[in-house]
């Protein structure tokens, strides 16, 4: 037990990481677009997310909502930049990667604190788990990577006319699916390098199988 102090830390870096990764996908605000035109877009700022994007309307631009107009993407939108459709495959993949990942630690932590002396079994699976905690953490820094690469270039996206968005803002920012995304990658990374560090104590009465 007492040489399994830092594959504890993966874990519990590993399930904020995890929670922030899926939180990011579910923030709407990756992009922050500022718009000229406000008869729409009241407050003349619109979020764009991974999956729809929404603004503020005081007109009733949508059945059933009177000031907040969202409209979802659909995966034949062929409008849709290239860095998005990469953020929704990819961060489905860091989902189930970190999922894998905390299950192969919390088996081997199992072993560890019950004091099962397999030592093959134990070091294997905080290896497999440091792996998917670290190919999780990539997935979820490509996206974040690439849209904030977009959004500091000033990209615009062809919206239709039914989206009632413009093809480009007068300017925008990076939202707050950025930072969350990018702490996300810094913990997953950190709790796989902490999992891959796990080295078996050699004693006398160690009990190899």
């Amino acid at each position: 037990v007492s040489t399994s102090h830092l594959q504890l830390a993966a874990f519990a870096l590993g399930t904020v990481g995890w929670i922030l990764c899926t939180v990011s996908m579910g923030i709407v605000e990756w992009r922050v677009w500022h718009v000229d035109n406000t008869t729409v877009i009241s407050s003349g700022i619109a979020w764009v997310g991974i999956w729809k994007v929404c603004f503020i309307s005081y007109l009733h631009v949508s059945p059933g909502y009177r000031e907040q107009f969202c409209h979802k993407f659909s995966g034949y939108d062929s409008f849709i930049p290239h860095e998005i459709y990469a953020a929704q495959g990819l961060l489905l993949i860091a989902m189930l990667m970190g999922l894998l990942g905390l299950a192969a630690t919390i088996f081997a932590l199992r072993n560890v604190y019950m004091g099962i002396t397999h030592k093959t079994l134990i070091a294997s699976f905080f290896l497999v788990g440091g792996l998917f905690y670290i190919i999780a953490g990539l997935c979820v820094l490509i996206p974040v990577s690439w849209n904030f690469y977009s959004v500091t270039h000033n990209q615009s996206i062809a919206f239709p006319p039914s989206y009632y968005m413009p093809s480009s803002p007068a300017a925008q920012e990076a939202g707050a699916a950025i930072p969350v995304g990018i702490v996300a990658v810094i913990l997953l990374l950190l709790s796989g390098t902490f999992s891959l560090s796990y080295r078996f104590p050699m004693t006398a009465n160690t009990i190899t199988k």
